[in-house]
């Protein structure tokens, strides 16, 4: 039986994967991403199922680049099948994965990749101490800051809060995308953003009238020692009911504490605490330039027989 099994495994074919928790404080926490090795040659829908089969937030394949620049290509899918093309966790867990297993060149301090990601090049940056990673950096596009929303009746009945949870008198409640445009929500204080439970309709609707793709609740009184805000994430538009780390959110949210005068510099953003996995996500502004960083932990590796 065992000598058939493995005869049918072989004729099947199989691909390896890793859970890598990014943004975690510890192992168990952060965000888990699934991150496949291969995927070229298979249609889009097989992808589509294989995130689905591992039913994480996202599944980052791991794939040869198209691009001369390019050191690795990187495709990302939801569990719902949607392609995900911002720099995110789901980018910077695979990079961490590549240093960790010794695939990668750490021979300086800092050394910078590229990484190919739809139709454009971006840069990595992995800063390193005896040949292991310490840190993942990566540069987000420069802040675009969008659509004003003003109804904060239609944003608190949307998320299961009061009226008076809305701390619009902070800052706006503001589109900003870094590569994926998110509709920021200011909240009172921490209790406000660990109360919320959207209506995923509702918040459908409002992200739809103002083109955010997800919904990033948060305040100014965050429980981790050096962090500056306190955030949770929705995401309706493609399946996530909630995200315990989101790297295209967080950037989006640093620039708009900066730009209000609330943050200079590095902003520390903590989510995820009220899932169980809280996630530390550093970001970096300087004029219009935005970088995350992050680190990881690899929890699991196997074979996937497809």
């Amino acid at each position: 039986m065992k000598g058939a099994e493995a005869r049918m495994k072989n004729e099947i074919g199989s691909m390896p994967f890793h859970l890598v928790d990014v943004f975690g404080v510890e192992p168990l926490t952060g965000n888990p991403l699934a991150v496949a090795e291969g995927g070229a040659d298979l249609p889009l829908l097989s992808l589509q199922r294989i995130a689905r089969e591992f039913n994480q937030s996202e599944t980052t394949f791991l794939m040869s680049p198209t691009k001369t620049r390019a050191d690795w290509r990187l495709r990302s899918f939801t569990a719902a099948g949607a392609e995900v093309f911002g720099a995110g966790h789901n980018a910077l867990g695979a990079w961490w994965l590549l240093a960790a297993a010794g695939r990668l060149s750490l021979n300086r301090a800092e050394t910078e990749f590229h990484q190919e990601i739809g139709e454009q090049v971006f840069p990595v940056m992995i800063s390193a101490s005896e040949g292991r990673p310490d840190w993942v950096v990566m540069r987000q596009e420069a802040p675009v800051f969008g659509s004003s929303v003003r109804d904060a009746f239609a944003h608190a009945e949307a998320l299961g809060l009061s009226i008076h949870d809305i701390a619009t008198e902070v800052v706006a409640c503001q589109v900003i995308s870094t590569g994926a445009p998110h509709l920021m929500v200011p909240l009172r204080d921490r209790n406000a953003v660990d109360r919320a439970r959207p209506d995923a309709k509702a918040l459908l609707v409002i992200l739809k009238s103002c083109g955010g793709e997800g919904c990033y609740v948060f305040s100014l009184d965050p429980r981790q020692s050096g962090a500056t805000a306190y955030a949770r994430f929705f995401n309706p538009t493609v399946g996530i009911s909630e995200d315990p780390a989101t790297g295209t959110a967080a950037g989006p949210l640093a620039a708009h504490l900066v730009s209000a005068g609330l943050a200079a510099g590095t902003v520390m953003i903590e989510q995820g605490t009220s899932m169980g996995r809280t996630s530390l996500i550093q970001v970096h502004i300087s004029g219009s330039t935005v970088k995350i960083a992050g680190r990881a932990v690899v929890v699991a590796s196997g074979q996937l027989f497809i």
